[in-house]
């Protein structure tokens, strides 16, 4: 049913393009504009015609304006059924005008939070009340009221306004009332997010989870297909985005479009280039660390983590926790490696070194994420069948002056810090996991691995004379000393695990067998 827009209110924090919404809906539709506090004093301000809501409901705004909106003359107004003669009856009675459209957004209280620093009062304060209410009442009675909750709006409202000589199809404006509805929840759910999670997005201060539990997401774009053609897929950004720079945040400057499996090897990508201080380059391939490496510079980095392991490169994600400068990018394009590259990943490029990536390969991604700031942000999510499981994030504990010696012999200050560099890019393998390093130099991985020795084995077999002198992280204990066994054999010469096997003292005694130095962490990552 076709309804004529004759009187609006508006009431909102973002003024972006209210006074040329208004300005049409006034002088081209003869729309009354009833409006409040800031917004009207903009819209006079504009030389527009428009009443104080104080002259609809008699009543001043009082408490700092908490309560302005929150009155039966604006309520009845926007509820009345327009087919139900008692409730039209009911507003000639009381004097009581009917309201046809409400433009109304909400406090920032989003945007407010998300500011470093920001206090609980002023988070309060931007606890938007008269708003919502306003906005769900519009909703309800879409049969007759049209609500606009977005400056976005603006242009297509306008359209359809003018399609139609000022009038509105009831299917628009239920489509209205359902963004309008999921503005509300969006909104709710910043709220209780704040609420429930003291600091923000992590486990409350007591180290417990809530009791209710509500990640939210929105649609960021449509993936080809999931892991594989027959799967339908698309990439959701969590909202509020509590990580910074991140794989969902990122901008794609070139490329084709990214795959579901682009954006899990990318995360892990980025999350590992972003654990080291130096210039650091990993090299991903099906969501295992297949090389890294930190060096003086991002191309040294770059050579070093690419001879990690050359064949499982090919085809892999790269990622850089510095800007990709023109010696990097003429590194990954030398035409006698012959190098193909899935994805690239980094905090910025070099104008130049962008130049050249672009027109290097026409498919590869090219993606920004802007500084990288400290580790991963926020909860861990995984789904399961009929539920979610929710942990804090696996950061930190990584300190080596926490680590306890318990062999004879002690790591030389060289092996202490390669086994650090190896620790760190273990805990971003799948359990169970064996990273072999030469100083800050991946040269081997074990991943995946149903028992642990075969992942010693694999590991070793990858760095093939590399392991000479080599140092070993393993994420979790060793269960028998067969791993202790098999490194020393192949010229591994310190290990860092975490401890806490039943036979500890087996693999103890077997690294002072072969002259080995090995730390117990405390620490153990696992990575399902």
């Amino acid at each position: 049913m076709l309804r004529p827009i004759r009187r609006a209110l508006l009431s909102v924090s973002d003024k972006t393009g209210l006074v040329d919404f208004a300005r049409e809906l006034a002088t081209r539709y003869g729309v009354e504009l009833i409006a409040t506090g800031g917004t009207k004093t903009a819209l006079a301000d504009a030389g527009l015609p428009v009443k104080d809501v104080r002259e609809l409901t008699g009543f001043p705004e009082i408490l700092d304006g908490r309560v302005k909106t929150l009155h039966p003359a604006i309520y009845a107004g926007l509820l009345a059924k327009r087919d139900k003669p008692e409730h039209l009856q009911t507003l000639v009675e009381h004097n009581l005008p009917e309201i046809d459209l409400v433009v109304c957004n909400l406090y920032p209280f989003e945007r407010t939070v998300a500011r470093p620093g920001v206090t609980e009062a002023e988070a309060i304060e931007n606890i938007d009340i008269g708003g919502p209410c306003m906005i769900r009442a519009a909703a309800k009675n879409f049969d007759a009221v049209a609500v606009v909750t977005n400056p976005d709006q603006h242009r297509h409202f306008l359209q359809e306004l003018a399609e139609r000589g000022g009038h509105l199809t009831r299917e628009y404006r239920r489509g209205l009332a359902a963004q309008a509805f999921q503005r509300i929840a969006d909104y709710d759910y910043a709220i209780v997010r704040y609420f429930s999670y003291y600091p923000p997005d992590s486990a409350r201060a007591d180290g417990s989870m809530p009791a209710t539990f509500m990640p939210g997401f929105i649609a960021k774009q449509d993936l080809r297909y999931g892991e594989n053609p027959h799967q339908v897929a698309r990439f959701y950004r969590e909202r509020p985005t509590p990580y910074g720079a991140c794989v969902a945040t990122a901008e794609q400057l070139h490329g084709k479009e990214l795959s579901y499996n682009n954006i899990l090897d990318l995360d892990s990508a980025l999350n590992l280039a972003r654990e080291f201080a130096g210039p650091a380059a990993v090299v991903v391939k099906h969501n295992n660390p297949c090389g890294a490496a930190v060096a003086p510079s991002l191309a040294d980095a770059f050579l070093r983590a690419w001879d990690g392991d050359p064949q499982s490169a090919f085809g892999g994600i790269l990622a850089f926790n510095r800007p990709v400068d023109p010696d990097t990018a003429s590194a990954l394009m030398d035409p006698k490696a012959k190098r193909f590259i899935e994805c690239v990943i980094a905090p910025d490029y070099d104008p130049q070194a962008l130049d050249a990536l672009r027109r290097w390969k026409e498919n590869v991604r090219l993606l920004k994420t802007g500084p990288l700031a400290g580790p991963p942000q926020g909860l861990d999510y995984r789904r399961v069948d009929g539920g979610l499981l929710v942990q804090t994030r696996d950061v930190g504990a990584d300190d080596p002056a926490q680590w306890k010696v318990v062999t004879k012999r002690k790591p030389s200050a060289d092996e202490l810090a390669a086994l650090h560099f190896a620790w760190l890019v273990c805990k971003h393998v799948k359990s169970n996991a064996i990273v072999l390093a030469n100083g800050t130099q991946v040269v081997g991985v074990g991943a995946g691995q149903m028992s642990r020795v075969d992942s010693v084995e694999i590991a070793v077999k990858k760095a093939g004379g590399r392991v000479k002198g080599s140092v070993l992280a393993s994420d979790a204990f060793f269960p028998f000393r067969d791993n202790v066994d098999r490194a020393a054999a192949a010229g591994v010469v310190a290990i860092a695990q975490p401890g806490g096997s039943q036979r500890d003292a087996d693999s103890i005694a077997a690294c002072d067998e072969h002259g080995l130095a090995m730390v117990f962490t405390g620490v153990r990552h696992f990575r399902h």
